[in-house]
């Protein structure tokens, strides 16, 4: 029993890294109006400043997950979390784009073990029908990230500058590695024992379970990425806020409902399994449920009649699209077991990775041209498409 909940503990440590490796990330967005400024920026152009960081995140991912898996979880996250502290502060100390884009693709190189170390963790701490519970955990850190972004940065621009924001937040990660590392020898880790043997990485790639995994993600996550990246700029362009006021009042309450949607995502998969229901049935239930309900939020977007609706909308946008990733997120380690663990999760992120760096300059485009009634509008039913492809591989 005394086990069970130190287990717990070490994934709720963990909850502190992914809230650092999105905090970091998510800075840029709500800095965004100010760098668009400062760079002399359009939309489209931002969309490509947010590129550089997904192409780069997307193909370290894999290698990130094989590293891990190699030499473990300790040493695998001190090294990623090290790192991207230290590109997060370069970002704030750059004068020109170009060292702009060289931060940014520094972070782009050490996050892209972030989620699979979450993973990892998880995988190795917690018990199969828990999976989703403890990937709940780690979106509640990522959503606290996202949420405290724009915080922070509405509290130090005005009197500090926006570059502030990064260079403090990016000394946190330098206080998170030795509390892990503590952490790990007074818990360690007991993987329980998984009847899935571990096959290689070339038996991992030939399995057609993880490619419907892959071409999912790029569907089913395609709105986190637009509330992540874009909800301070829908405010000061759609509805004319200054940044300061877009952070303050508005940007940091989609993450809050991302929050309850990851604990509701993971809620739903825990009761049905310990139901009865098959694991993957049920994971495959919440995200029917999550796909639906975020194709109609989205679309009512356009059609809100004030700033207040259309943050509800946006939250409850965001709700559905965390709901389901705690469950996407979960499947493969259901599928390949905690041996595989970090690569499984990697092969998802850099799906995410991708989708992001090809979409990101579609939107600035689209809104550049007509707006972000017609990107929301656009993307509203894609997670239904993801959600047919996942069905079709896993069945």
């Amino acid at each position: 029993m005394l086990y069970a909940r130190l287990r717990w503990l070490a994934v709720s440590i963990f909850l502190i890294s992914s809230f650092l490796n999105y905090l970091d990330r998510q800075l840029l967005a709500a800095v965004a109006p100010s760098l668009k400024v400062e760079f002399h920026l359009s939309n489209h152009q931002y969309g490509q400043v947010v590129s550089v960081f997904s192409i780069v995140y997307a193909v370290i991912a894999p290698l990130a997950g094989w590293f891990i898996d190699r030499v473990g979880l300790n040493l695998g996250v001190s090294v990623a979390v090290i790192v991207w502290s230290i590109a997060s502060a370069a970002t704030g100390m750059t004068r020109t784009l170009g060292g702009l884009l060289g931060s940014r693709s520094m972070l782009g190189v050490a996050e892209a073990a972030g989620i699979p170390c979450a993973g990892k963790a998880t995988a190795t701490y917690l018990a199969p029908r828990e999976l989703a519970l403890g990937t709940a955990v780690s979106q509640v850190g990522i959503s606290l990230g996202l949420a405290a972004a724009p915080l922070i940065v509405a509290a130090l621009t005005p009197a500090h500058g926006w570059r502030s924001a990064f260079i403090i937040c990016g000394a946190l990660g330098l206080v998170w590695t030795p509390l892990w590392l503590v952490t790990s020898k007074l818990i360690p880790a007991s993987a329980p024992a998984s009847p899935i043997a571990p096959a290689s990485i070339r038996e991992l790639l030939r399995d057609r379970r993880l490619w419907g995994l892959v071409f999912g993600t790029v569907f089913i996550m395609c709105l986190y990425t637009l509330w992540t990246n874009w909800t301070t700029l829908y405010f000061v362009e759609q509805w004319h806020l200054t940044q300061e006021a877009a952070n303050r009042r508005f940007a940091w309450i989609p993450p809050i409902f991302a929050i309850a949607g990851g604990f509701a995502g993971g809620w739903m998969a825990f009761h049905w399994i310990r139901g009865g229901a098959p694991v993957l049935a049920a994971r495959m239930r919440v995200c029917w449920i999550c796909a639906a309900a975020a194709c109609v939020s989205t679309a009512a977007i356009p059609f809100a009649s004030s700033m207040i609706l259309a943050n509800v909308a946006i939250s409850v946008s965001a709700f559905w699209a965390i709901c389901a990733s705690t469950n996407l997120y979960a499947m493969p380690i259901d599928l390949f077991g905690p041996s595989r663990a970090a690569f499984g999760v990697a092969a998802l992120t850099c799906a995410y990775g991708l989708m992001q760096t090809f979409s990101s300059p579609v939107i600035g485009t689209v809104v550049d041209r007509f707006g972000f009634s017609a990107v929301c509008l656009g993307m509203a039913g894609l997670p239904l498409i993801g959600v047919l492809i996942l069905r079709s591989a896993t069945r």
